[in-house]
């Protein structure tokens, strides 16, 4: 097959494409054909380097984490998929962005979606769900988003607003157009926040998820009144000193196939801001790397 791989760890310029053996799924394992895979934060540090303490990965490595395609091989235990179905999901931190990849958790995609939504759904999906999940019931609530234009941040505004939850985001100002079209209010980030949001939410704010890192979390305390209402996908640094809920990504099949079905249901429409061709990896990395993305990256294969 082929595949993009790093040989070693760097910058961009590390990443080539070039033929790869071909991976095979274990117990509990599909693999698919890939039509697009999605680039993440997680893609760039962990071939960069920078997350080598906390990830290590056999090199050569291919980048990438989650994509969409048709399952062509299935492994053993596995039920509930069938060969030929389209699915998107989730493999390891490594092997999403090449011809073929072994998935360990998936969901059939919905129709409305094309590849590059789906593709840009995994990580994504299940990110959001982890952190909104931590909050308990959101209907009637009133949330406040943290970095409401990414990725994670997007995903989890739109599955809060299909949750019936009033959703408040901050993100730069070119980016609240993009956030009124998902469904919530949109303010800036940053010194005065909570002058902000006593205008825009006169009831207060109820709970708050922080998927930026942005050395907010004490402020987010203050704003709702109690860490266990404040939740973060990013912070692992102050989530543990302050008392807020951490919410990892995980391979969660559940997760994904809640996506999916709001994805029918047209509640939730995956976000992509960009998508770049296999051979112009080092130009998606380069772009993932610079930040402030207004929705997700994908790569189609």
């Amino acid at each position: 097959m082929r595949a993009v791989r790093y040989h070693e760890y760097g910058g961009v310029e590390t990443l080539v494409v070039e033929p790869a053996p071909d991976p095979h799924p274990g117990p509990g394992e599909i693999r698919i054909r890939v039509a697009a895979a999605g680039v993440n934060p997680v893609d760039w540090k962990v071939r960069s380097g920078a997350a080598r303490d906390v990830v290590t990965v056999d090199l050569p490595a291919i980048p990438g984490r989650d994509a969409v395609g048709v399952v062509d091989e299935i492994g053993e235990g596995v039920q509930g998929v069938s060969i030929g179905d389209r699915v998107f999901g989730l493999g390891g931190v490594t092997g999403a962005t090449a011809e073929l990849a072994v998935l360990s958790a998936w969901a059939h995609a919905p129709a409305t979606w094309t590849d590059e939504e789906a593709a840009g759904a995994g990580l994504a999906s299940v990110t959001a769900m982890g952190g909104l999940k931590a909050l308990g019931p959101l209907r009637g609530l009133t949330l406040l988003v943290e970095g409401a234009a990414g990725g994670v941040g997007s995903a989890a505004v739109e599955i809060a607003v299909a949750q019936g939850a009033t959703v408040i985001g901050t993100a730069g100002e070119r980016n609240h157009k993009f956030l009124t079209s998902l469904g919530a209010v949109p303010t800036t980030y940053g010194t005065g926040l909570a002058e902000r949001l006593a205008t825009l939410a006169p009831d207060g704010v109820d709970i708050a998820l922080d998927t930026a890192a942005s050395g907010s979390l004490a402020d987010l305390i203050a704003i709702v009144g109690d860490p266990a209402r404040v939740s973060t996908i990013a912070d692992h640094t102050n989530a543990q000193r302050l008392g807020v809920h951490l919410a990892n990504a995980e391979n969660d099949s559940t997760f994904l196939a809640e996506a999916g079905e709001l994805g029918r249901q047209g509640r939730y429409t995956p976000r992509i801001e960009r998508t770049y061709s296999i051979e112009q990896i080092a130009e998606a990395h380069a772009y993932a790397e610079r930040g402030h993305t207004q929705g997700k990256i994908v790569i189609y294969l």
